[in-house]
C-alpha cells in the first residue's frame, strides 16, 4: 500500500492580529482551519475579519464594541479584550437569565461573558459602533430577527462586520434545518460545526450564497457588501474568507 504524503506549507509574512513578522504554516490542504500564523495562532478567516475592521474603523480600540457568540480562546478576541476597553463579548445559555454575566468556566481567560439570544437582545438601542459575528449566521434559526437586532444595536455610521461560509457559491442559499416547536426540523442530513464551547458541536442549520448580501440588507435596512481577499502575505488565502460588512445609514429620519 502507498503511503500517503504529508500536507505541508509555509509562508514567510506579517500577520495583521499579532503585528509582527510570521510565518504562516499548514499541515492540511484545507487551509480555512488550518493556515495557522506561529505568533499568535490565527486563521485566515479571522485575520481577514481583523483586516476588514482595521480598514473600515482604524480607531477600533476607541469603539463600543459586541462580538456574538465569541470564542474566547482565539486570538483575535484576546486582541479585542486587551486592547478595546469597550468590548463586550457574550454568548447564550438558553436556560440562563438573558443579559446576565455567565460564570467563568475553567480555563478560560475572561471573567465571564454577558448571555445574549442574537435574535432577542437585550442591549439597548444603538449601543455599539461594531458587531461581530465570526461563523455565527450558518448556525441560527432566525437570520431575519438576528440581523435585525443587530441593526437595532448599532449606532449610525457603525458596521456588523461577519465571516460566513458562502458554501453555495451561485447556486442560491439553501436551508438545511427548520425550529418547529422548539424542535429542530431537518431538510437536510445533519451538519455540525466545531463550537469552541461545546463538545457536541454547532449544527448548520443554513447553507449560504452570495444572495445573502441581497437577503441581509431587506431584513436590516444596513448597505452591505461582500469582500473577498487573497493576501498570502498577511496569510489570508484560503476558501470561504469573505467578509460581509454591513453598515447603518448615517442619514438623519426627519
Amino acid at each position: 500500500m502507498a503511503a500517503v504524503a504529508q500536507f505541508s506549507f509555509s509562508h514567510t509574512g506579517r500577520c495583521p492580529i499579532c503585528e509582527t513578522p510570521a510565518t504562516f504554516i499548514a499541515d492540511h490542504p484545507y487551509l480555512r482551519d488550518s493556515l495557522k500564523c506561529t505568533g499568535c495562532g490565527s486563521i485566515p478567516r479571522q485575520r481577514a475579519l481583523f483586516f476588514v475592521l482595521n480598514e473600515a474603523f482604524p480607531h477600533w480600540r476607541h469603539l463600543a464594541i459586541h462580538e456574538a457568540a465569541a470564542s474566547p480562546w482565539s486570538a483575535l478576541c484576546q486582541k479585542f479584550r486587551a486592547e478595546c476597553p469597550r468590548y463586550v463579548e457574550s454568548q447564550f445559555i438558553p436556560d440562563a437569565e438573558r443579559g446576565s454575566v455567565l460564570p467563568r468556566r475553567e480555563g478560560a481567560p475572561a471573567a465571564g461573558w454577558r448571555n445574549e439570544d442574537l435574535e432577542r437582545q437585550t442591549f439597548p438601542d444603538m449601543a455599539f459602533d461594531v458587531v461581530i459575528t465570526q461563523d455565527v449566521f450558518e448556525h441560527i434559526f432566525h437570520p431575519d430577527l438576528a440581523i435585525a437586532e443587530i441593526a437595532r444595536t448599532l449606532r449610525p455610521g457603525g458596521a456588523h462586520i461577519a465571516t460566513v461560509p458562502l458554501t453555495q457559491l451561485n447556486r442560491g442559499t439553501r436551508r438545511r434545518a427548520s425550529l418547529v416547536n422548539g424542535t429542530a426540523v431537518h431538510h437536510l442530513p445533519p451538519e455540525f460545526h466545531g463550537n469552541p464551547m461545546s463538545s457536541e458541536g454547532s449544527l448548520v442549520t443554513i447553507d449560504w450564497g452570495h444572495d445573502i448580501g441581497q437577503y441581509l440588507a431587506a431584513k436590516s435596512g444596513l448597505g452591505v457588501a461582500i469582500v473577498r481577499l487573497d493576501m498570502i502575505d498577511l496569510g489570508m488565502r484560503a476558501d470561504l474568507i469573505d467578509v460581509l460588512i454591513c453598515r447603518k445609514d448615517t442619514t438623519p429620519n426627519i
